[in-house]
Order: C-alpha cells, then structure tokens, then sequence
C-alpha cells in the first residue's frame, strides 16, 4: 500500500466513523459552531480578543516535522517569551507519523495538537478529513502559491530541489547543468535517488512530466533509465548526501538543495547543482478537527508567520515563505530567482494527484 492510498483508507475509515465526524466538540473542546468563529474571525479587535481568550486557556500544542534543536526549540522559547502566559508543548515526528497520530486521535475523540505543520502534512490532513477552516491575516503578506483561498492551510517554509555531486568525483566542467545532462553516458550507473518518499523519486518523475507534457516526459524516462538510476532506500534526507561526501555516489537527484551548501561550508566536497525549472514545495500548517485551544493556536499561527517567527526558521536554515524575511546568506545561492532560474512550485495537492500515476512510472522503468 502507498503512503498516499494509506491516507485515504484512514480517510474512509474516518468518514465512516459519521457519529464521530458530524457530532459537537470533543471532549476538552469548545462547541465546534464556537470553535470555528474564533478560528476564522476577521474582528477589528482579532488580535485582543486571542490574547483574552488564550490567557485562559494557557496552554498551546503543536506537532511539527520541523527539527528540534534548530527550530521547534527557538520557536517555542520566543513565542512563551512573547505570551508568558501561554505554555507551548510540541511534539516531532515525520510527515507519515504525524497524519497518523492526529488520525487515531481525531477518531479516539482525543485531539492534543491546536496547530499542525510540516511538508505534506497539511493537504494530506485536510484531504482525510482531519481539519477545520482558518484565518489569519499573516497569509496576506505571503505569495499566492503558499496560501490556500479556502483557509484550510497555510504554508509556513519552503524547500528547494537540486542534484547534489561530488566535487573529488565529478570535474568542474563535467557537472550537468540541465536534466538532459544526466543522460551524458558517462554517468550510467553513478547517480542515486531516494525512494520511498514523496519528495524523493515522485517529486523528480511529476517535475519532468509538469515541464515537459506527457509524451516528451515518456522519451525522457526511457533515456533516463537507461542510466541504470541507483534506488537509495535507508536513512534521511541527509544520509544520500552524506553518501555522496564520501564518494560512494558521484551524484544524487532531489535532494534538498541546501543540504550539500551546508557541508560544504563546513568543508565536504560536495556542491549543489540547480537543474531548471527548480521544484519546490512547501510545508503547512492546519488546525485539527476538535482543537481544543483555538485562541492559542491562533495565536501561534499568527507569530510562525511574523516576520519574528519566520526569521527563526531561516536562522534554522530553512526557507522563509515571507517575501520580507531573508534565508540565511550562505543558502541564497539555491533560491531559484536569486540564481536566476525557473521554479516550479508542486503543492502537495498537485504531489498527491500525479502520485499514483509517476510511481507507477517509477515501479515500471526504474525498479
């Protein structure tokens, strides 16, 4: 079974659950009718009228794919600092494991998290039922591709995708430079890519078929594998790049294109390389069904996408959504219009459409 359809079994087994669905709040819950008027009011008084009704509420929870130490720490020390009053609890976890706990918890009657975030997180959230309609009027400083006009999501940071090299293994002059590139013969049998994660040889294949139309995507994979790709299964995002530094593989696909900035600062001959058009992606953040702290997480929602809350995330070495809030100087050089090359923004949404149809690509020419 595929992460995606996983997602969608929960989802009917969600819709089935209708008593549990279409009843009042959870328990600990304000009544929904309650609930959604504070999540999406637009009062002159918005920002008072959180702070009075967090101040009773005093406590917020949120669960994040961002990492601990770099962001959720910082995060959660400067918005306390902020708001005395209101304690913040988080908890980590990766894309898949979140959308299941707040799952089970949704379907338990049990909901802990006011605030969900991560990349994917979001659309797969809402696409299974598990999230409420909100507003905040941070998303009017942020470009059109990174809100949602329904409100069910926001998106709070952005990723970026290159190929990552060797720079002991693969000569200046010899570094592809487009996608075409790697089909150079010289690189058969020396590129890996990461399988088994939506980010990783989905996001790749449906980049190529988004910029090229179907019928020339076809000519490209049929070149492509016969590169005899190298499917790269264990560890994080970092390990495939961590491999690449110790030369067990020349060059990688779709990594994170920072990752490779970051080691080599600290030495590592390792580069990134942007291939045109740049996917992207970005991270949401949702209100669950039965938020039990809706002044709180609004509150919360509105200082991530401060221009405090968004500095915290670049200080972290991710990439802000907000136009006025600069990523870190050393990563500048990976932001598409910084180098000057085409982006091709994929949400979730388009991600989780073309899924099924390019892993199918995937199981037929690359495994």
């Amino acid at each position: 079974m595929t992460f995606v359809s996983s997602i969608l079994q929960r989802r009917r087994l969600l819709l089935a659950s209708a008593a549990l669905l279409l009843a009042g709040a959870m328990p600990g819950a304000l009544p929904r009718a309650q609930a959604q008027e504070i999540l999406t009011s637009r009062a002159p008084d918005r920002t008072q009228m959180l702070i009075e009704g967090a101040r009773k509420e005093g406590q917020v929870v949120i669960y994040s794919a961002a990492i601990v130490n770099q962001a959720l720490r910082p995060m959660a020390e400067a918005f306390m600092k902020k708001y005395p009053f209101i304690k913040l609890t988080y908890w980590r976890g990766d894309t898949e494991e979140i959308v299941a706990k707040l799952s089970a918890e949704v379907r338990a009657k049990n909901v802990m998290a006011d605030l969900v975030e991560g990349t994917g997180v979001g659309e797969l959230a809402v696409e299974a039922g598990l999230t409420v309609p909100f507003t905040t009027p941070a998303t009017d400083d942020l470009p059109a591709m990174y809100r949602d006009p329904r409100g069910n999501w926001a998106s709070t940071r952005v990723s970026y995708f290159a190929i990552a090299y060797n720079t002991k293994l693969v000569p200046p002059d010899q570094v592809p430079k487009t996608y075409d590139d790697l089909l150079d013969p010289r690189w058969k049998g020396k590129i890996a890519w990461r399988i088994g994660t939506s980010s990783g040889t989905p996001l790749f294949l449906t980049t190529i078929r988004l910029s090229r139309g179907e019928d020339r995507a076809k000519d490209y994979f049929e070149k492509l594998a016969q590169q005899k790709i190298i499917n790269f299964g264990s560890g994080s995002a970092r390990t495939l790049v961590d491999r690449v530094i110790a030369g067990e593989f020349p060059i990688a696909l779709n990594i994170f294109a920072h990752h490779p900035l970051i080691s080599k600062a600290k030495g590592a001959p390792v580069n990134t390389q942007l291939l045109e058009p740049v996917p992207s992606t970005a991270g949401t953040m949702v209100v669950p069904k039965g938020v039990r702290h809706p002044y709180a997480a609004m509150l919360l929602a509105d200082f991530i996408l401060s221009q405090e809350g968004q500095a915290i995330f670049a200080k972290a070495e991710y990439f802000p959504v907000r136009p006025d809030v600069a990523p870190l100087e050393t990563l500048a050089p990976v932001v598409p219009k910084t180098a000057g090359v085409k982006e091709l923004f994929v949400s979730s949404e388009m991600l989780n459409r073309y899924y099924d149809s390019s892993q199918k690509i995937f199981e037929e020419r690359f495994r």
